[in-house]
């Protein structure tokens, strides 16, 4: 009876094990993706920016649906990019985003909820070295096979206040408004490209 025991022990167990190497893992393809920015500027406008240099991987359940499991990311923040060069220079100054102390900014996810049709990652976000928590909607599309390999599209946008991350800089105009708003919003659109799963 014993013997028993530990041999169904021993069969859930294996089971266990291999439900979770059914999880696939996905890597940006920085080529075909884009993180772009916009902020109001002197209460008439909006500017529009983006950063260059990026990596980050999603995890998805293939048997659930590729349902979201996890997701990081890493974006370089001197790759910061408005077109302007003096003005990037500027955002890139200790005034704003000081990349010389602050090189990276990053998230990590924590846990994932369902909120009707959409995914939402939650999770920290790190910029300026500053981390708070934020919830990133997400929609997934695919998966495709393309250019030699399996492909997910993901698209994401949010909303950010920069002074929640110790961006204060500001000024007042002549006419009593401010020069920048506080709102970021944020707009993620990426190729993820399935790893091939590691060897044991």
């Amino acid at each position: 009876m014993k013997t028993t025991h530990v041999l169904i022990i021993g069969v859930v167990a294996g089971f266990v094990g291999t439900t979770g190497l059914a999880l696939d893992t996905y890597e940006v393809d920085p080529a075909h993706s884009s993180i772009g920015f916009s902020i109001e500027h002197l209460v008439i406008n909006t500017v529009h920016g983006r950063f260059g240099q990026f990596g980050g991987t999603i995890v998805v359940d293939p048997e659930n649906g590729n349902a979201l499991k996890s997701g990081t990311a890493t974006i370089q923040a001197t790759s910061i990019d408005t077109g302007i060069s003096r003005r990037d220079d500027d955002l890139r100054s200790a005034r704003f985003f000081d990349v010389a102390k602050y090189p990276t900014i990053t998230f990590e996810s924590k846990e994932v909820k369902t909120e009707g049709n959409e995914q939402v990652l939650v999770g920290n976000f790190t910029m300026h070295g500053v981390t708070r928590e934020i919830s990133l909607p997400i929609k997934l599309k695919g998966p495709i096979r393309a250019m030699g390999g399996t492909r997910l599209g993901l698209e994401a946008n949010t909303k950010l206040n920069r002074k929640d991350y110790g961006l204060t800089y500001n000024k007042v105009l002549e006419s009593g408004g401010l020069m920048l708003g506080e709102d970021v919003d944020i707009q993620i659109n990426a190729e993820f490209v399935k790893q091939a799963a590691a060897k044991k």
